[in-house]
């Protein structure tokens, strides 16, 4: 076992408790110091280099020194993911204000693209909650059983999918510097080993009124890093680039 151990942040969120389970019962637990972060943090922690490896949200690995994503697992969906939201009250192409979420780079530049090029809308946008807005940015676990409250909910999995035909990359494993192989292999298992065990975990994991877990879980979240799925990423970063 190595003498220094790797740092690892993670996202705290529930649609990363199948790759925690499968660290905390994988030998790989013995090589790690592991902290549990909101995604921006994790994103922090890496840029800065208070962790070795992070679930870091894609529109931040720019920023980050050396990024290299590794493995091949990510956070992910197919259209529809569920956990992803702008909520309105007006329909998405009378949207003139909204307020974005400080706990994600990725969610509220992926709401700056759908709005600007898929809705074609001009949008002023905030980050004060004391401030009134048509929409707001929504994400993680803090949008469960969430969809009734507003008079519209525009799950950004689902529109982006609609405006590019691709899945999306919400977050990846990206390390800082050179990670051995066979760290990363030992870890591609421990998260498989989770991913197998959704059934289980799902057992342990409270019911949350108007959302169902076990779907969001088993087949809103993708979980395998494909080549689409970088593809997208490559097109969502190009598109915040052309951001006005």
């Amino acid at each position: 076992m190595p003498v220094n151990k790797i740092r690892i942040s993670a996202v705290s969120y529930t649609n990363t408790k199948p790759f925690i389970y499968g660290i905390e019962r994988s030998k790989v637990k013995e090589q790690i110091t592991l902290s549990l972060d909101i995604p921006a943090d994790c994103a922090a922690k890496l840029i800065d280099n208070q962790v070795d490896i992070g679930l870091i949200p894609v529109a931040a690995i720019p920023f980050v020194p050396n990024a290299n994503i590794i493995g091949s697992y990510c956070i992910g969906s197919i259209g529809a993911v569920n956990s992803v939201f702008i909520f309105s009250k007006v329909p998405a192409e009378e949207i003139k204000s909204v307020r974005l979420d400080p706990q994600s780079r990725t969610s509220n530049n992926l709401a700056k693209v759908l709005l600007q090029f898929h809705f074609k809308v001009t949008v002023d946008f905030v980050t004060d909650a004391s401030i009134a807005t048509d929409a707001i940015v929504l994400i993680g676990d803090r949008t469960f059983g969430r969809r009734d409250d507003f008079a519209y909910a525009y799950d950004m999995g689902e529109e982006w999918m609609k405006f590019t035909g691709l899945p999306f990359l919400y977050a990846a494993w990206v390390a800082n510097k050179e990670i051995p192989s066979a760290f990363i292999a030992q870890f591609d298992e421990a998260l498989k080993l989770g991913l197998d065990h959704r059934k289980t975990l799902l057992q342990d994991l409270p019911s949350i009124p108007n959302f169902d877990l076990d779907d969001y879980l088993m087949h809103k979240l993708d979980f395998e890093l494909t080549p689409d799925k970088r593809k997208a990423m490559e097109l969502f970063l190009s598109y915040i680039e052309k951001l006005a």
